[in-house]
Protein backbone atom coordinates (compact mmCIF):
# COMPACT_ATOMS: atom_id res chain seq x y z
CA UNK A 1 0.00 0.00 0.00
CA UNK A 2 1.84 3.10 -1.24
CA UNK A 3 1.37 5.09 2.04
CA UNK A 4 1.28 9.03 -0.27
CA UNK A 5 -2.54 10.78 -0.30
CA UNK A 6 -3.64 8.33 2.21
CA UNK A 7 -5.45 8.90 5.93
CA UNK A 8 -3.45 7.34 8.89
CA UNK A 9 -3.92 7.14 12.36
CA UNK A 10 -1.08 6.07 14.80
CA UNK A 11 -1.71 5.04 18.78
CA UNK A 12 0.99 5.50 21.48
CA UNK A 13 1.87 8.70 19.63
CA UNK A 14 3.49 11.21 21.61
CA UNK A 15 6.74 9.89 21.79
CA UNK A 16 9.15 7.14 21.01
CA UNK A 17 8.08 4.64 18.06
CA UNK A 18 4.63 6.07 17.82
CA UNK A 19 6.08 9.47 17.40
CA UNK A 20 8.65 8.70 14.82
CA UNK A 21 5.76 6.68 12.44
CA UNK A 22 3.87 10.15 12.63
CA UNK A 23 6.83 11.72 11.12
CA UNK A 24 8.02 9.10 8.96
CA UNK A 25 3.76 9.14 7.37
CA UNK A 26 4.21 13.02 6.84
CA UNK A 27 7.43 12.61 5.08
CA UNK A 28 5.72 9.80 3.23
CA UNK A 29 3.05 12.06 2.16
CA UNK A 30 -0.06 10.65 3.92
CA UNK A 31 -2.96 13.58 3.57
CA UNK A 32 -3.74 13.33 7.49
CA UNK A 33 -2.45 11.61 9.95
CA UNK A 34 -4.45 11.45 13.82
CA UNK A 35 -2.30 11.05 16.56
CA UNK A 36 -3.58 9.08 19.54
CA UNK A 37 -1.68 8.87 22.88
CA UNK A 38 -3.23 9.19 26.69
CA UNK A 39 -0.37 11.95 26.93
CA UNK A 40 -1.22 15.18 25.88
CA UNK A 41 2.43 15.39 24.65
CA UNK A 42 0.52 14.11 21.78
CA UNK A 43 -0.79 17.44 21.08
CA UNK A 44 2.71 19.03 19.87
CA UNK A 45 3.74 16.74 17.81
CA UNK A 46 2.76 18.52 14.37
CA UNK A 47 0.27 15.64 13.27
CA UNK A 48 -3.14 17.06 11.32
CA UNK A 49 -4.80 16.11 14.43
CA UNK A 50 -4.34 14.53 17.68
CA UNK A 51 -6.96 12.30 20.37
CA UNK A 52 -6.31 12.06 23.71
CA UNK A 53 -7.24 8.15 23.61
CA UNK A 54 -7.35 5.33 25.96
CA UNK A 55 -6.79 2.55 23.59
CA UNK A 56 -7.65 -0.37 26.03
CA UNK A 57 -11.22 1.32 26.09
CA UNK A 58 -13.19 -0.41 23.31
CA UNK A 59 -15.82 2.78 23.42
CA UNK A 60 -13.38 5.41 23.79
CA UNK A 61 -11.43 3.71 19.94
CA UNK A 62 -14.90 3.61 18.77
CA UNK A 63 -15.89 7.40 19.63
CA UNK A 64 -12.32 8.32 18.60
CA UNK A 65 -12.24 6.87 15.20
CA UNK A 66 -15.69 8.23 14.36
CA UNK A 67 -14.15 11.97 15.13
CA UNK A 68 -11.66 11.08 12.68
CA UNK A 69 -13.27 10.01 10.44
CA UNK A 70 -16.39 12.85 10.28
CA UNK A 71 -13.55 14.92 10.47
CA UNK A 72 -11.13 13.57 8.17
CA UNK A 73 -12.33 10.72 5.61
CA UNK A 74 -12.44 6.95 5.76
CA UNK A 75 -9.03 5.45 7.54
CA UNK A 76 -6.81 3.90 5.33
CA UNK A 77 -4.25 2.95 7.46
CA UNK A 78 -4.32 2.38 11.65
CA UNK A 79 -1.15 2.00 13.44
CA UNK A 80 -1.92 0.46 16.36
CA UNK A 81 1.20 1.02 18.16
CA UNK A 82 0.62 1.33 21.70
CA UNK A 83 2.22 -0.84 24.16
CA UNK A 84 3.95 -1.50 27.65
CA UNK A 85 6.20 -3.34 28.87
CA UNK A 86 6.91 -3.60 32.91
CA UNK A 87 9.61 -4.27 35.26
CA UNK A 88 11.71 -6.91 35.28
CA UNK A 89 10.85 -10.11 37.49
CA UNK A 90 13.42 -13.42 37.50
CA UNK A 91 12.05 -14.49 40.87
CA UNK A 92 8.91 -16.13 39.64
CA UNK A 93 7.82 -15.80 35.89
CA UNK A 94 4.05 -15.38 37.05
CA UNK A 95 5.40 -12.84 39.54
CA UNK A 96 3.51 -9.76 38.70
CA UNK A 97 0.65 -9.31 40.09
CA UNK A 98 -3.09 -9.52 39.21
CA UNK A 99 -3.42 -6.03 37.88
CA UNK A 100 0.46 -5.64 36.15
CA UNK A 101 -1.13 -8.69 34.25
CA UNK A 102 -4.47 -7.69 33.21
CA UNK A 103 -2.75 -4.04 32.46
CA UNK A 104 -0.31 -5.73 29.62
CA UNK A 105 -3.40 -7.76 28.36
CA UNK A 106 -5.75 -4.57 27.67
CA UNK A 107 -2.88 -2.63 26.01
CA UNK A 108 -1.04 -5.49 24.27
CA UNK A 109 -3.16 -7.45 22.92
CA UNK A 110 -7.28 -5.79 23.24
CA UNK A 111 -5.87 -2.32 22.09
CA UNK A 112 -5.29 -4.46 18.31
CA UNK A 113 -8.46 -5.93 18.93
CA UNK A 114 -10.51 -2.79 19.87
CA UNK A 115 -9.63 -0.59 16.77
CA UNK A 116 -10.41 -4.14 14.35
CA UNK A 117 -13.61 -4.62 16.11
CA UNK A 118 -14.62 -1.07 15.28
CA UNK A 119 -13.16 -0.80 11.51
CA UNK A 120 -13.35 -4.60 10.23
CA UNK A 121 -16.69 -3.52 9.32
CA UNK A 122 -15.85 0.02 7.75
CA UNK A 123 -12.86 -1.40 5.92
CA UNK A 124 -15.07 -4.29 4.48
CA UNK A 125 -18.16 -2.15 3.41
CA UNK A 126 -15.55 0.18 0.97
CA UNK A 127 -13.59 -2.64 -0.06
CA UNK A 128 -10.15 -2.57 2.01
CA UNK A 129 -8.15 -1.30 4.11
CA UNK A 130 -4.56 -1.83 6.65
CA UNK A 131 -3.60 -2.48 9.85
CA UNK A 132 -0.07 -1.76 11.35
CA UNK A 133 0.28 -3.48 14.31
CA UNK A 134 2.92 -2.99 16.55
CA UNK A 135 4.06 -6.20 18.71
CA UNK A 136 7.73 -6.86 19.66
CA UNK A 137 10.94 -9.81 18.91
CA UNK A 138 9.63 -11.18 22.51
CA UNK A 139 6.32 -12.27 20.61
CA UNK A 140 8.25 -14.35 18.22
CA UNK A 141 11.35 -15.49 20.60
CA UNK A 142 10.94 -14.49 23.89
CA UNK A 143 11.70 -11.74 26.80
CA UNK A 144 13.41 -13.05 29.53
CA UNK A 145 12.45 -11.91 32.80
CA UNK A 146 9.27 -10.25 31.72
CA UNK A 147 6.23 -13.17 30.89
CA UNK A 148 3.50 -10.52 30.81
CA UNK A 149 5.29 -8.88 28.13
CA UNK A 150 6.31 -11.99 26.17
CA UNK A 151 3.02 -13.47 26.67
CA UNK A 152 0.87 -10.51 25.75
CA UNK A 153 2.89 -10.26 22.46
CA UNK A 154 3.04 -13.63 21.31
CA UNK A 155 -1.10 -12.81 21.92
CA UNK A 156 -0.45 -9.80 19.76
CA UNK A 157 0.99 -11.96 17.12
CA UNK A 158 -1.20 -14.53 17.19
CA UNK A 159 -4.58 -11.95 16.48
CA UNK A 160 -2.69 -10.27 13.77
CA UNK A 161 -2.22 -13.91 11.98
CA UNK A 162 -5.99 -14.95 12.28
CA UNK A 163 -6.79 -10.91 11.13
CA UNK A 164 -4.94 -11.16 8.36
CA UNK A 165 -6.33 -14.91 7.04
CA UNK A 166 -9.48 -13.99 7.94
CA UNK A 167 -9.85 -10.89 6.50
CA UNK A 168 -7.63 -11.06 3.06
CA UNK A 169 -10.24 -12.02 0.64
CA UNK A 170 -12.19 -8.55 2.21
CA UNK A 171 -8.83 -6.57 0.72
CA UNK A 172 -7.71 -5.77 4.04
CA UNK A 173 -4.31 -6.08 4.41
CA UNK A 174 -2.06 -6.62 8.19
CA UNK A 175 1.98 -6.10 9.04
CA UNK A 176 3.20 -6.96 12.41
CA UNK A 177 6.30 -5.16 13.65
CA UNK A 178 8.31 -6.72 15.71
CA UNK A 179 11.77 -4.96 16.78
CA UNK A 180 14.52 -6.11 19.37
CA UNK A 181 15.92 -2.70 21.48
CA UNK A 182 14.82 0.38 20.38
CA UNK A 183 15.98 3.76 21.93
CA UNK A 184 12.69 4.57 23.53
CA UNK A 185 11.74 5.18 26.98
CA UNK A 186 10.93 1.44 27.55
CA UNK A 187 14.84 0.66 28.04
CA UNK A 188 16.54 4.03 28.11
CA UNK A 189 18.81 4.16 30.34
CA UNK A 190 19.56 0.51 30.93
CA UNK A 191 22.17 -0.24 27.63
CA UNK A 192 22.42 -3.54 29.29
CA UNK A 193 18.35 -4.59 29.08
CA UNK A 194 17.99 -7.99 27.63
CA UNK A 195 16.39 -6.49 24.85
CA UNK A 196 19.24 -4.06 23.57
CA UNK A 197 21.42 -7.63 23.53
CA UNK A 198 21.56 -7.13 19.78
CA UNK A 199 22.10 -3.65 19.73
CA UNK A 200 19.45 -0.78 19.51
CA UNK A 201 18.01 0.77 16.62
CA UNK A 202 16.50 4.01 16.81
CA UNK A 203 12.90 5.33 16.84
CA UNK A 204 13.12 6.58 13.50
CA UNK A 205 14.79 3.65 11.87
CA UNK A 206 11.87 1.13 13.34
CA UNK A 207 9.40 3.55 11.81
CA UNK A 208 11.34 3.73 8.16
CA UNK A 209 11.65 -0.25 8.87
CA UNK A 210 7.82 -0.23 9.16
CA UNK A 211 6.80 1.86 6.24
CA UNK A 212 8.71 -0.39 3.97
CA UNK A 213 6.87 -2.95 5.33
CA UNK A 214 3.57 -1.85 4.87
CA UNK A 215 4.39 -0.61 1.44
CA UNK A 216 5.80 -3.78 0.50
CA UNK A 217 2.25 -5.28 2.08
CA UNK A 218 4.80 -8.09 3.99
CA UNK A 219 3.68 -9.39 6.97
CA UNK A 220 6.14 -9.84 9.32
CA UNK A 221 8.47 -6.82 9.88
CA UNK A 222 11.72 -7.39 11.47
CA UNK A 223 14.04 -4.41 12.05
CA UNK A 224 16.74 -6.54 13.67
CA UNK A 225 17.69 -8.76 10.87
CA UNK A 226 19.01 -11.43 13.47
CA UNK A 227 15.20 -11.82 14.96
CA UNK A 228 15.10 -14.06 11.67
CA UNK A 229 17.81 -16.03 12.33
CA UNK A 230 16.67 -16.87 15.79
CA UNK A 231 13.25 -17.65 14.77
CA UNK A 232 14.52 -20.08 12.47
CA UNK A 233 16.62 -22.04 15.20
CA UNK A 234 14.03 -22.12 17.20
CA UNK A 235 11.51 -24.07 15.23
CA UNK A 236 14.59 -26.01 13.90
CA UNK A 237 15.01 -27.48 17.73
CA UNK A 238 12.55 -25.76 20.35
CA UNK A 239 14.38 -27.43 23.14
CA UNK A 240 17.66 -26.29 22.05
CA UNK A 241 16.32 -22.92 21.74
CA UNK A 242 15.05 -23.31 25.49
CA UNK A 243 18.42 -24.15 26.52
CA UNK A 244 20.28 -21.42 24.98
CA UNK A 245 17.52 -18.85 26.39
CA UNK A 246 18.24 -20.01 29.65
CA UNK A 247 21.80 -19.74 29.47
CA UNK A 248 21.15 -16.30 28.90
CA UNK A 249 18.88 -15.22 31.41
CA UNK A 250 21.83 -17.10 33.28
CA UNK A 251 24.32 -15.05 31.74
CA UNK A 252 22.53 -11.86 32.49
CA UNK A 253 21.70 -12.28 35.83
CA UNK A 254 25.46 -13.28 36.53
CA UNK A 255 26.38 -9.94 35.24
CA UNK A 256 23.05 -7.97 36.55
Amino acid sequence: MLIAGKIAVVTGAAKGIGAALVRELKDRGAVHVAALDLSEGVRSLGADSSYICDVSDREVIRDTIEQIEAHAGPIDLFCSNAGILGALNFDNAAGADALEWQRAWDVNVMAHVHAAAVLVPLMRARGGGYFLQTASAAGLLSQIGSAAYSTTKHAAIGFAENLAIAHRDDGIRVSVLCPQGVDTDMIKGAADHPAALDGVLSAEAVAKAALDGVEAERFLILPHPKVDDYLRAKVMDYDRWIGGMAKLQRGYQSTN
